[in-house]
């Protein structure tokens, strides 16, 4: 029968050669389409329909028949299934089968500015949308089969690199030419947040990719307006042109799918987002970005905790990922995510079928997993009239399982087209049985069993033992049986089959009779013949699938610190506590301070109101939140983009990492907002992100709505690359003259652009300029709606900056650092520019040698709003310590020095009027300190920020109690799954980089 069928096979190939009309065909024209049927089979016709005891017909590359009364053709070729199941051909969107890897130019000294790339394209290299994966695609038959195993029918495949990758194309996964095999050669556009191979140093971060991102969507839709143009940008040309293909961006995790979402949102597109598995931790907001998800199988290694030192060393976060990862899917069905399954990801794509049980396992229904695999995909690009279902007109696309591939289920062929690939021949026979052996007139009992469709051979020997008695001993033969042909390999100490004997021979009767020789271990010849005798009682016990533990609970964020549900706003009354009011007021002893929805309500004696949670504050103080102006936790992959003289495009609110430890740290100690700054790499850095330290909270609920707009500008030997080494000595600036310039430069460039902007809105004739992000943010600051930050050290530089801004009609805001600024306090106060320096760094570099730790006392009586921060993740979690230290250098009152870190900090983010003192109507951002709040001794009791109560002393020791049960239950799962068997990885211990200003990263 399978000789047949495979002679009829390749008949249908020549039938695909004559459906090439405009290829030559060297020979006879074969017309003939076999029709196969499949006959008592269980068909999944999609993941809502199942027929039993269906049939399902198919010729030439399409599905012509299912149902369960379906008439069979006189010439069709049959096969009986006996109960077998057929499922539609999965798809995975996304795949780089057939398509060649980049490999990454050779490094060179000194940066690469612009693109190397030759042709009429972009500026640059990591935005090519141009790239056709159709152009490159070449059949990779090895690849094909492994996926095929799979039961994969059809990817979507790509060039993996870049930011704007190109398009990808739809492939069949067959063995014929290309020009067969590709279905549709753009099947979608791809995006992602990495520049790939590229050599470019722009981008740099992942706010640089953000931007660029940002900016080439600006760029394209100006390019598509614009008349006249003196130019071609085929790059440009392609952006617009792929903009009807579906969008799939991977955004690497999470918080990535809610960044790109908003750049979809900006743009009036909805992207579908690659995952990587974690997306179970926000599923709630990924549903309401409205988008479907791909998401990979691929599930983390247990860690070999065996040694319980390493164990300390695994972080909480990985082992809630570890446990919680087999779940995902199961997770975002239940919050009604769309989504589809991707192989990609896998290291071995092997483990893509154990991984998919798992996940049924884990809880993901089973016609949900289906429905990830065929139906998903294919409404995602397009193409869900002839893919991802089995009906008439359908794609012969289609798998074919012993059971149901989502529990038992393997796999046995793959028809791809209408083609089939065997992984493992349908075989209906029943070969089962106890068998009479006879091995040259030796006599033996032979058993053979199923399991799973597997055959299982097993021996019955006698052999006397040194007693002399008889011993009946069982030997494991292994069995193969291919169409007609058997053979049996054993090994045993029986007399005559001592050693290793190998037989081989032909099936008869049905299988009922084995006929065959073979060579024993000496290689002596044997003839052997087994006959069928009888039925073998069925001893084998079903083993029992152990069910799966009970998961843990989600945390936010879902790590060290985190909250099982976060603390909700409710009514405060702090009774009988030091009240440091930072107004008029000053200090108020005894006092009560009641908080409701948020806010400051009442400051009094003796107040009361209906259910209020009260807190004893007797002997204790209150302050407002500490307030950081300089600081850069809280931010993914880079915090700088250096690559250029000036990055004001960027932003750091587009990169806010909500799940960074430094914020619980930072409440412990007391603070509740800070500003994040982009480093200090150029002159002109990147536009800030001003967050409350709202710990489990999304990237965009860090933020505080309404709050003005800050930038980073630097001076100095950073920005002017002094410790960059010799290699990079070709980005301008090289010298303190040189970052002037780039300050006027860039300044009479956005009054250029202002001024063309007002032309053509004046006049609405002709192309409108190019929007430029760049020039627009320095536009907001000539406009005095975005402040300048500036990393400064040096009195010549300060003044430098404050007679730029004074010729360019604007002021700067804060200089932070400002270690000479006790030189320059009165230019300072005349130009309304404050200070946030440091309370007594000095003499760590060349240029602060002139610092002392009195500049803070000396800018605040020069009448110049001062302000301690900390540019450091540690010193953020003691900025009150910090603000002692202008008592004891210069002797500021406590009341001011206070201030130094609460409400100037607030004046100089223009935030005075919600924070930064405890005010009836203000923001209930407070501390309750256990001590006077400027002492060494004093720890903050109680964090609040908007009234939620998110850091209490009392609680914290209850989650360390928490969070070490919690790893110790998970380090206990990892144990039982290492003695099961489960694979595991090293230990390796692990450091957590800390962002200052000097960081550069390259992490793309």
């Amino acid at each position: 029968m399978k000789k047949l069928v495979l002679a009829l096979c390749l008949l249908g190939s020549a039938a695909t050669l004559f459906a090439q009309e405009h290829f030559p065909v060297n020979g006879v024209v074969h017309k003939f389409e076999p029709t196969y049927a499949f006959t008592h089979a269980v068909v999944h016709v999609n993941p809502q329909t199942t027929l039993t005891n269906a049939t399902l017909l198919v010729k030439g590359n399409k599905i012509i028949g299912v149902g369960t009364n379906v008439s069979l053709p006189k010439d069709a070729i049959v096969t009986d299934l006996k109960g077998r199941h057929i499922y539609p051909g999965f798809i995975d969107l996304y795949s780089n089968y057939g398509v060649p890897t980049p490999k990454r130019a050779e490094w060179k000294p000194g940066p690469q500015i612009t693109s190397s790339k030759t042709g009429a394209f972009g500026w640059n290299e990591a935005i090519h949308p141009e790239v056709n994966a159709a152009e490159m695609f070449v059949n990779d038959s090895k690849t094909a089969e492994g996926l095929r195993a799979l039961g994969f029918t059809t990817v979507v495949t790509h060039q993996q690199d870049g930011i704007m990758r190109g398009t990808g194309s739809l492939v069949n996964l067959t063995d014929e030419p290309e020009t067969k095999a590709i279905l549709n050669p753009e099947a979608a556009a791809f995006l992602s947040f990495s520049k790939g191979t590229s050599r470019q140093n722009y981008p740099s971060s992942l706010m640089g990719s953000i931007a660029l991102l940002k900016q080439t969507y600006l760029d394209a839709d100006w390019y598509a307006k614009a008349k006249n143009r003196d130019f071609t940008d085929l790059s440009l040309e392609s952006v617009n042109a792929v903009k009807k293909l579906p969008q799939i961006f991977d955004a690497g995790d999470k918080y990535g799918i809610l960044r790109a979402d908003l750049i979809g949102d900006a743009n009036n597109m909805q992207y579908v987002f690659k995952g990587n598995g974690d997306e179970y931790a926000r599923a709630k907001e990924i549903k309401e970005t409205g988008a479907t998800v791909i998401i990979p199988l691929d599930f983390p290694k247990a860690y070999d905790v065996s040694d319980p030192y390493d164990a300390t060393m695994v972080d909480l976060a990985e082992l809630k990922h570890w446990e919680y990862a087999p779940a995902n899917a199961k997770v975002l069905a239940e919050n009604k995510v769309p989504f589809a399954i991707t192989s990609s990801d896998l290291k071995d794509v092997k483990e893509f079928l154990p991984n998919l049980k798992k996940a049924v396992k884990y809880g993901l229904p089973a016609e949900k997993a289906l429905e990830a695999l065929t139906q998903a995909p294919a409404k995602i690009i397009g193409e869900a009239d002839r893919l991802g279902a089995l009906k008439n007109g359908y794609l012969a696309n289609f798998i074919i399982t012993s059971d149901d591939i989502f529990t038992e289920g393997e796999m046995l062929e793959t028809w791809v087209g209408g083609k089939a690939f065997i992984q493992k021949a349908i075989d209906n026979n029943d070969y089962t049985g106890i068998y009479d052996l006879s091995i040259n007139d030796y006599n033996y009992e032979l058993h053979i069993t199923e399991v799973k469709e597997k055959l299982k051979a097993q021996l019955l020997l006698t052999i006397a033992n040194d007693s002399g008695a008889i011993d009946t001993s069982k030997v494991a033969a292994k069995l193969t049986i291919d169409n007609n042909l058997v053979s049996l390999q054993l090994e045993s100490e029986d007399v005559a089959l001592k050693g290793l004997v190998r037989l081989s021979g032909l099936l008869k009767e049905n299988g009922r009779l084995w006929i065959g020789t073979g060579k024993s271990a000496d290689e002596f010849q044997l003839k052997w013949k087994a006959e069928w005798k009888s039925t073998l009682e069925r001893k084998d016990k079903k083993k029992e699938d152990k069910p799966v533990p009970a998961l843990g609970p989600v945390w936010m964020p879902n790590m060290a610190y985190g909250f099982e549900s976060l603390p909700t706003q409710q009514a405060v009354l702090i009774k009988n506590t030091t009240v440091w009011t930072n107004e008029s007021a000053g200090k108020l002893e005894n006092t009560d301070v009641l908080v409701v929805n948020g806010k400051i309500n009442r400051i009094g004696k003796n107040l009361t109101y209906p259910n209020a949670t009260i807190v004893d504050g007797a002997g204790k103080h209150l302050t407002a939140g500490i307030i950081d102006e300089h600081s850069h936790i809280a931010i993914s992959k880079g915090v700088n983009e250096g690559s250029q003289a000036s990055s004001a495009e960027v932003s750091i609110a587009d990169v806010v990492n909500p799940d960074d430890v430094n914020i619980y740290r930072q409440l412990a100690g007391g603070v509740t907002a800070a500003q994040l700054l982009h480093g200090s790499a150029n002159p002109i850095g990147g536009q800030s992100a001003l967050i409350k330290m709202r710990y489990g909270s999304t990237p965009e609920d860090m933020k505080i709505k309404g709050a003005d707009g800050y930038i980073k500008f630097a001076l100095g030997e950073n920005v002017k690359q002094a410790n960059w080494g010799d290699y990079n000595t070709v980005r301008f600036p090289q010298t303190r003259m040189g970052v002037e310039q780039v300050y006027y430069d860039h300044f009479i460039r956005a009054k250029e652009y202002e001024k063309a902007w007002s032309e053509y809105n004046r006049k609405r004739t002709g192309t409108p300029p190019r929007k430029d992000l760049e020039l627009e943010t320095l536009l907001e600051i000539l406009n005095k709606k975005r402040f300048v930050t500036c990393h400064s050290y040096q009195q010549g530089e300060i003044n430098m900056l404050m007679h730029v801004a004074d010729s360019m009609g604007f002021n700067i805001n804060t200089f932070t650092h400002i270690l000479e600024g006790y030189k320059v306090a009165d230019k300072m106060k005349e130009h309304g520019v404050g200070g946030s320096t440091f309370s007594d760094w000095w003499a760590y570099k060349f240029e602060v040698n002139d610092a002392i730790p009195y500049n803070g006392a000396l800018l605040h009586s020069q009448g110049v709003v001062t302000a301690f921060n900390s540019d450091d993740a540690e010193m953020g979690r003691r900025l009150n310590q910090e603000a002692a230290k202008a008592v004891k250098y210069g002797g500021v009152s406590e009341e001011e020095a206070l201030k130094f870190v609460t409400l100037n900090p607030a004046k100089l983010l223009h935030l005075d009027n919600r924070m930064g003192s405890i005010k009836v109507g203000k923001d209930a951002d407070m501390v309750l300190w256990s001590d006077h709040p400027l002492s060494v001794y004093a720890k903050a009791e109680k964090t609040m920020v908007d009234g939620r109560i998110l850091f209490d002393i009392e609680l914290d020791k209850q989650k360390r109690v928490a969070m070490e049960k919690e790893r110790e239950r998970i380090i206990q799962l990892m144990l039982e799954a290492k003695n099961n068997g489960a694979p595991t990885k090293k230990v390796v211990a692990k450091t957590k980089q800390l962002y200052h200003c000097d960081t550069l990263e390259e992490t793309h």
